[in-house]
């Protein structure tokens, strides 16, 4: 059976007797209309894009969204979930008006159960107060994003993030149980059970995370944890050559090691945070990237002997003298230097940012690629990421390119990127997200017939598509 396309849905506008629904089921302080309101509720990290909702609404309860929900679906009023606005592929901007739903007052964390090593949580959390909080009680909440001091939970579930752990112990979704949620329509469900096995249905769980708020708004989430490790050490590795630090990447995991981190930044990445933030490091001129690298575990003496190896196998493949952080000082150092690279690039030009991801073993091909097709359209791209799971973050910067070049022409030049991406077995997002910036490039990944079947599933949770339209497709 051939699914047919989806007809464009026909929006209707917010108008007054809306805004009146509105401050009847959440009172006018949490409706929002004037133009500073909606202006910054219409944009997140996503370039310098602006698409102000008609309208803010600030529920603090999942009664207030299934209500606000059923009467937009009735009246077919597009609903666009809004979380800490950190996203970067824009995800969260309202590109067809209508409803801005913020979620900052789901704020709270509920639950943190000790025994069945499970917490509940709202989805305004800010995720480092989350992993802290878990943290005090002896657990561990791995998915740790660059943002993780901003960015919210729920943003974290639409995007399935993942960050610098993902490579041993997961992203997002491997640590979502159950969720509950609210259907286009104002119905509430949960959508699995708080059991760490479930072969009972379709895994509407797994299916949620990670649909960018185009199915359902979470209101609140159970997440399992896992014990923290006693220890952790950290080397920063220097190469004079980037794709051999690269290939260093891939050989790191066949000695059997699994760094609890693996992450990659060349030498332009170095210098513009080096700038940003002041540290006033000397970076040797035959530098030309990094590998900081994290081992974690219970037992010191393993560590050590990991960190041997590592060490072996990065002066194999041309590495430079290893830098040991001696004290949890010089590990925030280090830290907050590779966290701080995306500002850093911001800072310095109009860039975009493309979240590619290819098998580890790949990563030196797509590099020396990303590098020649900048040569060929002129731009100058920023390459630093999660080198130990295969994703590079690409930043393409303006600088000298033209203005009318950056216009017409760079879309060929992302296109031709994502299509290496492709070509290696990779594809267009590793934790950034489809949404709206990269939606132009899904024919590269997937056949009509596939696009079609997600359409399908877009369809049953929300049949007006009232839920963050325009995105993924």
């Amino acid at each position: 059976m051939i699914i047919s396309r989806q007809v464009e849905p026909q929006f209707n506008k917010v108008n007054d007797a809306d805004i009146k629904t509105f401050q009847d089921i959440l009172g006018g302080d949490c409706v929002l209309l004037d133009e500073a309101s909606r202006t910054l509720y219409g944009k997140d990290e996503t370039e310098d894009l602006i698409y102000p909702p008609e309208v803010v609404l600030i529920p603090k309860d999942t009664e207030a969204v299934s209500l606000i929900l059923k009467h937009c679906n009735e009246r077919c009023i597009p609903v666009t979930p809004i979380g800490a606005r950190t996203g970067l592929s824009g995800g969260a901007l309202s590109v067809m008006g209508g409803v801005g739903l913020s979620m900052h007052r789901f704020d709270k964390i509920l639950d943190i159960d000790i025994q069945n090593l499970q917490a509940t949580v709202e989805p305004g959390v800010i995720t480092q107060v989350f992993q802290e909080a878990v943290l005090e009680k002896g657990l561990f909440y791995p998915p740790d994003p660059a943002s993780r001091g901003s960015c919210s939970l729920g943003g974290n579930l639409a995007e399935s993030s993942g960050g610098p752990r993902a490579v041993k112990y997961g992203v997002t979704r491997d640590y979502v149980i159950n969720l509950e949620v609210v259907l286009a329509d104002g119905t509430i469900m949960w959508t699995g059970a708080n059991v760490l096995k479930n072969a009972t249905g379709y895994d509407l769980t797994r299916l949620v995370v990670g649909s960018e708020g185009t199915l359902a708004v979470i209101t609140k989430a159970v997440f399992r944890l896992i014990p923290r490790m006693k220890f952790d050490m950290l080397l920063l590795v220097p190469f004079s050559d980037a794709s051999k630090a690269c290939e260093a990447v891939s050989a790191t995991f066949r000695e059997g090691i699994v760094p609890s981190a693996m992450e990659f930044m060349e030498r332009d990445a170095l210098d513009l945070v080096n700038d940003f933030l002041g540290l006033g490091m000397t970076i040797p001129e035959d530098v030309q990237a990094h590998l900081l690298i994290e081992v974690d575990g219970n037992y010191e003496d393993i560590l050590f002997k990991e960190c041997e190896i590592i060490t072996a196998v990065m002066e194999a493949h041309g590495a430079g003298e290893v830098l040991f952080a001696g004290n949890a000082a010089e590990k925030e150092k280090l830290w907050m230097m590779r966290r701080k690279v995306a500002e850093a690039v911001k800072a310095n030009s109009t860039y975009k940012e493309e979240d590619t991801v290819v098998p580890r073993f790949k990563l030196p091909e797509l590099l020396k690629g990303v590098k020649r097709i900048g040569e060929a359209y002129g731009f100058k791209s920023v390459c630093y990421g999660h080198a130990g799971d295969g994703n590079l973050h690409v930043n393409i910067i303006k600088g000298e390119m033209s203005d009318k070049d950056w216009d017409e022409k760079l879309s060929s030049g992302i296109r031709e990127i994502f299509e290496l991406v492709v070509m290696l077995g990779g594809t267009l997002s590793g934790e950034h997200g489809i949404g709206l910036v990269q939606r132009p490039y899904m024919d590269i990944v997937f056949k009509e017939r596939e696009l079609d079947l997600m359409r399908g599933v877009k369809k049953v949770f929300d049949q007006k598509g009232i839920l963050n339209p325009k995105k993924i497709f």
